[in-house]
């Protein structure tokens, strides 16, 4: 006997990667959109979930509460995800968070809220991404100090948060591999006269522009020649796919704090 769907309550439902979760879970039987969540006066509050998505009715109405009909899938923004988390650990619910921009003392208040039910979070769901962080902390741990690090991320206009909480994450892991602390490693953009670069530094970049879904390079640069490595998101399924596979992994997980590494089997040094 096939598992029954796993319920999804998908928060931000009628934002950008709202509705592509919702497109792509209707469309998998591993699932089933049991809520659809929105901000209270969105503009599209009681439209149907699957009309706002492009699929055609599903019968789920947008609306603004939490229910504890199935596991969160959340992609809105870091100050919504932590009540989301909030609401989560009071009721033991699983939740997948997506969202970025979260300040340190939110990553902690999350980490602690995780001891109460099964969380997953990472700040970018694609694969691919992921498998990037494995990668540069494989090369800059066999580089060695002599190539320096410097992480470039490139997004659409609209996106609040810079850098990106994937570049952050290129960036920390590569600080990890060469044994710095990313808290003092890390210079988010330089201006004015910097003086020269230290070699325990770690430069992110952050531009904006256009439609942009998301590239991410790191680079390794050494004396005479370069590595670059580099990820491009061609659109947003890549992270809604990824999202609705982090879902079916933390199914039935017990309590605790988990990644998109996790999922793909990949551990973090």
């Amino acid at each position: 006997m096939s598992a029954a769907p796993i319920g999804l309550v998908v928060t931000g439902a009628a934002g950008r990667m709202g509705r592509r979760i919702v497109a792509l879970a209707n469309g998998d039987p591993r699932f089933t959109v049991a809520a659809a969540v929105e901000r209270a006066g969105h503009p599209d509050m009681g439209r149907d979930a699957g009309e706002l998505a492009g699929i055609g009715p599903i019968g789920v109405a947008l609306g603004q509460s939490l229910c504890e009909d199935g596991m969160i899938v959340d992609f809105t923004s870091a100050e919504a995800s932590i009540e989301h988390l909030r609401w989560a650990a009071d009721h033991g619910r699983p939740i997948v968070v997506g969202s970025t921009g979260f300040s340190p003392e939110q990553r902690r208040e999350a980490e602690r809220l995780a001891a109460h039910m099964p969380t997953l979070m990472a700040p970018n769901m694609s694969v691919g991404v992921n498998v990037l962080l494995s990668l540069v902390e494989d090369a800059v741990s066999r580089l060695g100090p002599g190539f320096d690090c410097e992480v470039v991320e490139l997004h659409h206009g609209r996106k609040k948060d810079a850098p990106s909480g994937t570049a952050l994450a290129l960036a920390e892991a590569a600080a990890r591999a060469r044994g710095l602390d990313p808290e003092q490693a890390l210079v988010c953009g330089r201006a004015g006269i910097t003086g020269e670069r230290p070699a325990d530094q770690i430069g992110v970049a952050a531009l904006r522009g256009g439609d942009a879904v998301g590239d991410h390079t790191v680079l390794l640069i050494g004396t005479g020649e370069r590595l670059e490595l580099t990820h491009r998101a061609s659109s947003r399924d890549c992270l809604a796919t990824g999202a609705l596979e982090a879902c079916a992994w933390l199914a039935g997980k017990p309590a605790g704090l988990y990644s998109m590494r996790d999922v793909i089997g990949v551990p973090v040094r």
